[in-house]
């Protein structure tokens, strides 16, 4: 199972701190997530950064870790 925290809007989207899920590789993951949640997750997915194990992780075809962690940071606003 992969634990997934959502930051910032990204929790007002999923409606949950933290979750987890099935899921092999972050494009998995994010697939299953924007069914389970709607639209609007989906919509800060297509923005956010992800970390997985506090490693910053662009490719969403890359295997998960069975037990990662996976952070989804939407872009912050103000300095």
């Amino acid at each position: 199972m992969v634990t997934v925290r959502y930051f910032a809007g990204a929790r007002a989207a999923a409606g949950t701190m933290e979750e987890q899920v099935e899921a092999a590789t972050l494009d998995q993951l994010v697939e299953a997530l924007s069914a389970k949640h709607g639209p609007g997750l989906e919509k800060v997915f297509a923005v956010a950064s992800f970390l997985v194990d506090e490693q910053v992780c662009r490719d969403w075809q890359a295997a998960l870790p069975a037990d990662a962690t996976v952070d989804v940071l939407p872009p912050f606003a103000g300095g």
